[in-house]
């Protein structure tokens, strides 16, 4: 891999390890809710995981992808990144 591209994937890993923390406190959340919030939480929860498995879905794809093409990669794991971003913030937000 090229350096941009080894750069770009560890600060996508970092990222990812921040976003899993999020989503773990999340989780802890929804064990701790009564009955009725729960369910809201499960559901964002469900939510962010799929859309966490969609941009893992991605990175292997970019650790895959030829050097030639590893900047259209990056375009859509950008996409999934700022998706599954969003989400956990209006996750928090909504939940704090």
């Amino acid at each position: 891999m090229g350096k941009e591209r080894d750069a770009y994937v560890e600060k996508l890993k970092e990222q990812m390890d921040e976003w899993n923390a999020e989503i773990d406190k999340l989780q802890a959340r929804a064990d701790e809710a009564q009955t009725d919030a729960r369910a809201a939480y499960l559901q964002h929860l469900a939510q962010l995981q799929s859309k966490r498995q969609v941009l893992k879905e991605k990175m292997t794809e970019l650790h895959q992808a030829a050097e030639s093409a590893w900047e259209d990669v990056k375009k859509g794991v950008d996409r999934a990144q700022k998706i599954l971003g969003e989400s956990i913030q209006s996750a928090k937000s909504r939940f704090n």
